[in-house]
């Protein structure tokens, strides 16, 4: 049954790849774009966090299921658009 699930899991991986790569080759948008508020959290000596927000930038990310390409999927992406970053 294990065997079963991971032949399942790398099956769906790879047709979502396979369809990522048809948009990317019929050129029908494949990427997408998200608007991500990053914010710096410093530490300060007294134990406390200071957080230093930055302008809004555009991340891009891949309309599939999974990640590919070094980008995360869209609908991940859209519902995570704060960024932080530790210091």
């Amino acid at each position: 049954m294990l065997v079963g699930l991971a032949a399942a899991g790398i099956l769906a991986y790879a047709a979502d790849f396979a369809t990522l790569r048809l948009r990317m080759w019929r050129n029908l948008n494949p990427n997408g774009n998200v608007t991500v508020q990053v914010y710096y959290a410093v530490p300060q000596k007294s134990g406390k966090t200071e957080y230093d927000f930055q302008s809004t930038q555009q991340e891009t990310c891949v309309n599939s299921i999974f990640s590919h390409l070094g980008y995360r999927p869209c609908w991940y992406a859209r519902k995570h658009t704060d960024r932080e970053i530790q210091l």
